[in-house]
């Protein structure tokens, strides 16, 4: 059958808004150079260079301290202004870097867009305020050139940088910045066998959160550290003491595991029931998007911005389908009262009484978000709730995480 023959029956089976749909979607596919394709995050080289099937005992050896410090090279993808894993790793480097360990960052982008600036970049870094400061060398990796450098051990912030510390040729120590499971982020193709084989690789993992760690230990035999939550008592703190009538929900479409359109009908009932009841969407610019009740449109908004919005709220909707977000702890610093979905991944990282675990049921996820606001002793557990935090702070994991890092460069794994 001809194309001109398949398009006609298509318009006699189909109609003409069913095949004029079909056309757009097939071209789209075709011609788009924007459309995302699998594996276009990783350079060819890097994944054909190694053959994980060849285990290679890269922390077997041991490295004594040098008196100038380890020398550090970290991949990790291009930050950006409002990503909160970038942020986390930045802050973690810099435990490194302040321990007397110099740094070097390579930032790992394959893609034709956008090019990037590191200028630009490590100017961004200076004007947010969730970005600390880096005092070491940044980089722009190439495939062909490799990590150019004498390095001490190479930390992969992502599943593909992973790839690129392990064709490094020199004796460092390989470790994975681990902090979700990156396989989930794909359906099961390409991508998802990419990520998957990123912890066949002989590294050490360094885990945001035990059910991580335990993860990356039980289903692939990594040898494995984690650290846990805290918050910045500095950015996000109670201030608010009077009732509260508004709720947030931490609304991100292009990332799937957040559940954003599941969020969307937890919140859509609980206006049906109480439209008195302020909504708050955090995290995204929603304005696009077909939204079906009353809302306050936050974005994504600066982090010294967040503490005020979470201030209003007396309960968050924050969902995880992978590893656990930051934001239940850092909403509790505010008395706010976390309603996340109740999963081995989200009590394996926070197990709070004063986390609400909740099916993952529109209605049921509706009901304890108004109970949150309903409830007579609002304000007292709303105190409650932000003390059960406030001794949490990022020196813990900190010291926590350059110690591991010290055991794993000092021991044979």
């Amino acid at each position: 059958m001809s194309k001109f023959q398949t398009a006609m029956q298509s318009l006699r089976q189909g109609g003409i808004r069913s095949t004029a749909w079909r056309s757009a979607k097939w071209l789209s596919g075709r011609f788009d150079p924007f459309k995302a394709k699998p594996l276009a995050s990783i350079h060819a080289e890097d994944l054909i260079g190694v053959d994980w099937s060849k285990p290679v005992a890269f922390n077997a050896h041991v490295l004594e301290r040098p008196a100038t410090g380890y020398r550090v090279a970290w991949i990790i993808s291009p930050p950006s202004r409002t990503s909160g894993g970038h942020q986390n790793a930045f802050r973690f480097m810099s435990f490194l870097e302040q321990a007397g360990n110099p740094t070097t960052v390579y930032l790992y982008s394959p893609a034709k867009y956008p090019v990037v600036d590191i200028p630009g970049i490590r100017r961004m870094m200076r004007e947010t305020t969730a970005y600390p400061e880096i005092r070491g060398e940044f980089r722009l990796y190439d495939p062909e050139a490799g990590l150019d450098g004498d390095y001490d051990a190479i930390v992969a912030c992502d599943w593909e940088a992973a790839y690129a510390a392990h064709r490094y040729e020199g004796r460092a120590k390989r470790f994975v910045f681990a902090q979700d499971f990156e396989p989930a982020f794909f359906p099961w193709g390409s991508d998802y066998a990419a990520a998957e084989n990123s912890y066949r690789l002989g590294f050490h993992g360094f885990s945001a959160g035990a059910w991580l760690a335990e993860k990356l230990r039980t289903d692939y035999g990594m040898s494995c550290d984690h650290y846990d939550y805290a918050i910045d008592p500095d950015r996000y703190s109670r201030v608010n003491t009077k009732p509260r009538n508004e709720v947030l929900f931490y609304a991100r479409p292009p990332t799937p595991r957040r559940a954003t359109e599941f969020g969307l009908l937890a919140l859509q009932e609980l206006h049906r029931r109480r439209p008195d009841v302020t909504i708050n969407l955090v995290g995204w610019d929603m304005s696009g998007y077909d939204v079906p009740f009353p809302y306050v449109n936050h974005a994504a908004v600066d982090i010294a911005q967040l503490n005020a919005i979470y201030n209003r709220c007396a309960a968050g909707l924050i969902l995880s389908l992978t590893n656990m977000s930051l934001l239940p702890i850092e909403v509790m610093a505010a008395g706010v009262v976390p309603v996340v979905n109740d999963a081995p991944n989200t009590r394996g990282v926070l197990d709070s009484e004063h986390i609400e675990f909740t099916p993952m049921s529109p209605a049921a996820l509706a009901d304890r978000l108004l109970a949150a606001i309903d409830r007579p002793d609002q304000v007292e557990h709303s105190a409650r709730i932000a003390k059960s935090v406030a001794d949490t702070d990022w020196s813990d994991p900190g010291s926590v995480f350059v110690g591991t890092f010290d055991r794993a460069m000092q021991n044979s794994l």
